[in-house]
């Protein structure tokens, strides 16, 4: 069974509904949980921002992101786990990449993660994280919906 399960958070319902799903599975089945979230700091660390403070920004971007893994954190402890957690950097690769490599290292078993499940427009503008990863990936992955956003 699953021992070691690797969770992406973001800020949305979506993904705390995955979270939840991951919590059982891993109380469940005796599993550690590693929560990763990932900042892109690619887009403020090159030219074109004469007027902003890129790195005063990247340090935002990341702050923003320790709070979503904080928030993270606290609902897995809630669930009585005691989670590992992680902020991984993206400059500018595709996250599902960024993930990938992260659970691979971490030697996960399973990766449990939301999606939106966009399609038309929406998923041609925003593209799908859960896609990627799922179309790369050499362990099980569970996907969860938010059925209020069928």
């Amino acid at each position: 069974m699953y021992q070691r399960i690797f969770v992406p958070v973001d800020d949305s319902e979506t993904s705390n509904l995955a979270l939840a799903e991951a919590c059982k599975l891993a109380k469940e089945v005796g599993a550690s949980v590693r929560l990763v979230h990932v900042v892109d700091l690619a887009q403020f660390g090159w030219g074109g921002t004469e007027f902003l403070d890129a790195s005063e920004l990247q340090k935002s971007i990341k702050h923003a992101g320790e709070q979503v893994l904080s928030q993270a954190e606290e609902r897995a402890r809630m669930q009585g786990l005691v989670p590992e957690t992680k902020i991984l950097e993206s400059w500018g690769d595709k996250i599902a990449t960024v993930l990938l490599d992260d659970a691979r290292d971490w030697k996960a078993d399973l990766v449990v993660m939301g999606t939106h499940g966009w399609s038309g427009l929406m998923h041609l503008l925003m593209g799908s994280v859960a896609e990627g990863l799922l179309k790369k990936a050499t362990v099980p992955v569970l996907l969860i919906r938010n059925p209020e956003e069928s």
